[in-house]
């Protein structure tokens, strides 16, 4: 499974999580924060948890898409960086689960 997200676009943490609130499908009560959306990544091979319309089979990886990461550097450098990180702890999740699922990033 692989989305797209376009970072180009990004301009504050607002943007940043509607955008992957629409992509992913988050639920209503997602908290618009990094914890809220590591949680809702983290249930990714879990469609029974409700906490994102986008999934992948259990040991499958979900690859994003990332476009404009040239801009993201230049607009909005430090929420580029956080979702660099929050997505290492996402993976970090599923590896202390015994989990092969991953988030696979592709900048372009």
């Amino acid at each position: 499974m692989d989305i797209k997200i376009n970072f180009g676009n990004v301009k504050d943490w607002e943007h940043f999580h509607t955008i992957f609130k629409e992509t992913m499908g988050f639920p209503d009560f997602y908290g618009r924060n990094l914890d809220a959306w590591i949680d809702c990544m983290s249930y990714i091979d879990d469609p029974e948890a409700g906490m994102s319309t986008v999934t992948v089979e259990s040991g499958e990886s979900l690859e994003i898409n990332i476009i404009g990461t040239e801009e993201a550097f230049k607009n909005c450098p430090e929420i580029f960086q956080a979702f660099l990180e929050c997505s290492t702890f996402v993976n970090q999740r599923f590896i202390e689960a015994n989990s092969t699922t991953r988030l696979k990033l592709i900048a372009t």
